[in-house]
């Protein structure tokens, strides 16, 4: 994959794209980059590898971002600030190309994801109580299903499918591996998985069923 037709690309697909919002009252607002660099003329992506002393989703694979704050005049903001935070990459460093559909995790985090380009090489001073490592991965083993699993896992009794990406030692799932089908399905019409995760069922579907479960416990 060529970076700059990769950039051009993207930034044409999400200057015509409406992301689908979810409301949801009882879910916990966050936002996350999907932060794209030129390396070796190819895309890559940067994420983070959680800490095991993080509060939520320990020893996982993650776009930078978290909740919204108080002080976040909005979730745009919120990404950049968290990103920051996380990784020591500034706010300023990040050039914002567009905005993704939200996705409600099993976890309650209603995600909000921009994609961003960012310089390569980076400075970057890691916040090391929250991220044990930055990954760099190639964009390209998102279009292929050589890398890609479908599993079904159960959370607190409801069985949903679940995505993963394998990238050497590395194990992307979860909302992250979701994101990514999403962002990749949407911007070069390739999807590994038996079904378009454009018609998730964590889209409406989803809410609905959640809002349901939630208010019989």
């Amino acid at each position: 994959m060529d970076y700059s037709h990769t950039v051009e690309k993207i930034t044409a697909v999400l200057s015509q794209y409406t992301p689908r919002k979810i409301a949801s009252s009882q879910a916990i607002s966050a936002a996350v980059l999907v932060p794209i660099f030129n390396k070796d003329n190819r895309p890559f992506l940067l994420l983070t590898l959680r800490t095991e002393t993080v509060e939520h989703h320990k020893g996982q694979i993650s776009f930078p971002g978290g909740a919204r704050e108080a002080q976040d005049l909005s979730l745009l903001e919120t990404a950049l600030r968290e990103t920051e935070e996380e990784t020591g990459i500034p706010g300023s460093a990040f050039t914002i190309l567009g905005e993704l559909d939200d996705f409600l995790t099993v976890t309650n985090f209603l995600v909000t994801p921009f994609v961003a380009t960012m310089p390569y090489p980076y400075q970057a001073h890691p916040n090391r109580d929250e991220v044990a490592e930055l990954l760099e991965i190639p964009l390209d083993i998102f279009l292929t299903d050589r890398f890609f699993e479908m599993k079904k896992r159960t959370y607190q009794g409801v069985s949903y499918p679940v995505y993963f990406y394998y990238y050497h030692q590395y194990v992307i799932w979860g909302a992250t591996a979701f994101i990514l089908n999403r962002f990749v399905e949407l911007v070069f019409g390739y999807n590994p998985a038996p079904f378009s995760v454009l018609d998730d069922p964590r889209n409406l579907e989803y809410l609905q069923e959640n809002t349901h479960r939630k208010g019989k416990q």
